[in-house]
């Protein structure tokens, strides 16, 4: 009774962080790895676990999102290959030092970032959106980073990517998280793959990540219709309170 209880928790926690997720383009990692890690799961084995769950969540909210039209070409592909090099590179590292180290840094970054972007979007003017491309450097550093981040923290990737795209005001914020969550698809193989790798399956929590995927798959495709009705200042505000709530709630905690 009490494993039929705990699995019913965990699908409720992947359905709510999916939601989150698909709807604003963060939340999964940071809110999933956060409560597992709190449980007294390893780093590694927390991250392995939401990530393998991710790998099937982020294909149904990307084919959602997709069929929503919030994908903006332009966006992915630059975006795919430096993810996956990210991906690998921070999932190796984790397997050989703890990420919590480099967690209070990020978040104070991130901290700024989300009163950026709720400041922006709570201006009275009217936010117009350029359409311009943004520089393919630039994509391919953010990628990098952000799934560097995301494998070495065990979350990261939306809470980088969507708020440093959606500053750039080159694009509505729906095709910036239609776009995000398609690319974190790829993200998430290349770190499940790097972690079946470095600590074996045998090390990985099937029966949280069975119960994380569940509830997941079943938010993915009503946050992606969320993200299509919501205002684009409404989003971008909620993003905002979204970054600013969980990465100071990170930082306190790391600092205690």
């Amino acid at each position: 009774m009490g494993e039929t209880l705990y699995g019913f928790l965990m699908g409720i926690v992947g359905f709510v962080a999916q939601f989150v997720d698909g709807a604003l383009g963060m939340g999964y990692g940071v809110f999933s790895n956060s409560l597992l890690v709190g449980v007294g799961l390893l780093p590694a084995v927390a991250s392995a676990s939401v990530h393998t769950a991710e790998v099937f969540t982020t294909l149904i909210s990307g084919v959602s999102h997709w069929r929503m039209g919030n994908i903006k070409r332009d966006l992915v592909l630059p975006m795919i290959i430096p993810g996956i090099v990210g991906g690998v590179a921070g999932a190796y590292l984790l397997t050989a030092i703890p990420g919590k180290v480099i967690k209070p840094y990020v978040a104070g970054i991130l901290l700024v970032m989300g009163s950026i972007v709720v400041y922006r979007f709570m201006r009275k003017k009217k936010i117009a959106f350029n359409g311009e491309k943004t520089p393919v450097w630039k994509m391919i550093v953010l990628s990098l980073v952000a799934a560097f981040m995301d494998a070495l923290g065990g979350g990261g990737w939306g809470p980088i990517a969507t708020p440093s795209l959606i500053l750039s005001e080159n694009h509505e914020p729906r095709k910036v998280v239609g776009s995000v969550n398609v690319v974190e698809f790829f993200v998430t193989i290349a770190a499940v793959i790097t972690f079946l790798v470095r600590i074996g399956p045998e090390n990985f929590e099937w029966e949280i990540v069975a119960a994380l995927l569940v509830g997941g798959a079943i938010a993915a495709p009503v946050a992606a219709w969320v993200c299509h009705k919501l205002p684009s200042r409404i989003l971008g505000i909620s993003i905002g309170v979204a970054l600013v709530v969980l990465n100071a709630r990170t930082l306190i905690l790391s600092l205690l």
